[in-house]
C-alpha cells in the first residue's frame, strides 16, 4: 500500500471544524468513555458491522427518520451498562442549551446523543462502568485540543486479540487520526477492542493482538487459525470496536450513513478478522458542514485511511496493563511505538 504524502496527514479528529473531544477514565478500574460534541450540531449516519452490538439512537440516524442533526456522539466501555453514560451527555448538552428545539421557552431542547458501547467487564471489577456523571465528566473535559490516545476514556479497558483467551491477548486503546485535502478534512476517532489483531495495513504483520502459548511473540490470528489451532469459544458479545468519522464537508443523511460505511473499509485494514460474531463493529460519521462541499468518492477514500491509522494509533499508543491476574502487554512492548 503507497503511503500517503506526509502533507496530507494530520493526528486527530479535532482538525475537523466544529468538533470536540473529550475523555473520561475512571481511577477505580480501567474503563471510561468518551465522547464527540458538535455545538453547532452535525448531520450524522451510522453503519453496524458487527454482529453483537450495543447501540442507542442509531434508528434516528436512518436516512428516513426525521431529525436531521446530532449533537454528540458517545463511545463507552462498560457493556450495555455503559449506554447510561449519554444521559449524562444529555444533561451537559441541556445546560449548555444545546439540542433540538422543542418549545419556545429557554432550555426547551433535546439533545440528541446516539451511543455505542464496547465490552470491557473483564479487565477489573465488573461491577464498575461508566454511567450518567462519567459522561457528563467527558463532556466537561471536551474541546479541539488534540485528545489522548492509548489507555483513556473509551479505550481504557480495551483488549485486543481475544480469540485464544484473555491470558494471550493484548491491550487495546482508543486512537485518533485525519486526513486533509484541498480544505477538507476527514477524522476518525476509534476505540479498539477487536476479537482480532491489529495489523500493520501495509504488511499485514500484526501490530498488536493474540500472543503465542508462551507470550514472547504474536502469533497472528487468522493464519493460526487458518492453520487448524481451535479458538478458545466464550461468551459472545465481549469485544467490540466503535467509534465516529467526522468531515468538515456538508453531507445528506445517506451519504453520512455511507460514509460510515466506508470507515469500516478502514476497519477491515486494519483490524483480522473483523466484524464477527463477538463483535458489535459501529462507526458513526458526523458531518459539520463548516467546509465546502468534496467529491464524494475522496471523502470515502478519505475516511478509510482515516480509521486505519487511528486503529494503529490506538494500540500503539496504549500501555501494559496489571489488573489483578490479568496481565496484558502492548504493542511498544514489541517495539511498535507512536
Amino acid at each position: 500500500m503507497m503511503s500517503l504524502p506526509s502533507s496530507l496527514l494530520h493526528d486527530s479528529i479535532t482538525l475537523v471544524h466544529g468538533i470536540e473531544v473529550g475523555h473520561y477514565s475512571d481511577p477505580r478500574r480501567p474503563t471510561g468513555c468518551s465522547v464527540v460534541i458538535a455545538r453547532d450540531g452535525a448531520v450524522g449516519g451510522v453503519d453496524v458491522r458487527g454482529a453483537a452490538p450495543g447501540t442507542r439512537e442509531t434508528d434516528l440516524l436512518d436516512p428516513a427518520s426525521l431529525v436531521n442533526v446530532v449533537h454528540a456522539v458517545l463511545l463507552s466501555g462498560g457493556s450495555a451498562w455503559g449506554l447510561d453514560a449519554a444521559c449524562g451527555v444529555m444533561r451537559w448538552l441541556e445546560e449548555c442549551s444545546i439540542g433540538l428545539g422543542v418549545g419556545n421557552a429557554p432550555g426547551q431542547c433535546v439533545p440528541i446523543v446516539p451511543a455505542a458501547v464496547l465490552f470491557d467487564l473483564h479487565v477489573g471489577d465488573a461491577r464498575i462502568r461508566p454511567d450518567a456523571d462519567a459522561g457528563y465528566a467527558a463532556c466537561k473535559a471536551a474541546s479541539a485540543q488534540t485528545p489522548m490516545q492509548g489507555n483513556v476514556g473509551a479505550g481504557a479497558g480495551a483488549v485486543v486479540g481475544k480469540l485464544f483467551g484473555m491470558a494471550r491477548a493484548m491491550k487495546g486503546g482508543i486512537g485518533t487520526a485525519a486526513v486533509s485535502v484541498g480544505g477538507v478534512t476527514v477524522g476518525a476517532l476509534i476505540a479498539v477492542n477487536a476479537l482480532g489483531d491489529v495489523v500493520d495495513p501495509a504488511s499485514g504483520t500484526p501490530i498488536a493482538g493474540a500472543l503465542d502459548g508462551d507470550r514472547k511473540m504474536l502469533c497472528n490470528t487468522v493464519s493460526a487459525l487458518l492453520a487448524g489451532e481451535a479458538p478458545l469459544l466464550g461468551l459472545s458479545g465481549t469485544n467490540t470496536t466503535i467509534g465516529v468519522i467526522a468531515t468538515d464537508a456538508p453531507l445528506s443523511k445517506a451519504q453520512a450513513k455511507r460514509l460510515a460505511g466506508a470507515g469500516h473499509d478502514g476497519l477491515a485494514r486494519a483490524v483480522r478478522p473483523v466484524h464477527t460474531m463477538s463483535d458489535g463493529d459501529t462507526l458513526f460519521a458526523l458531518a459539520t458542514g463548516k467546509a465546502h462541499a468534496c467529491d464524494f468518492n475522496l471523502l470515502c477514500t478519505m475516511a478509510g485511511e482515516a480509521v486505519v491509522r487511528a486503529c494503529v494509533n490506538a494500540v500503539r499508543a496504549a500501555r501494559a496493563l496489571a489488573v489483578g491476574d490479568l496481565h496484558l502487554l502492548c504493542a511498544a512492548d514489541f517495539g511498535a511505538r507512536l
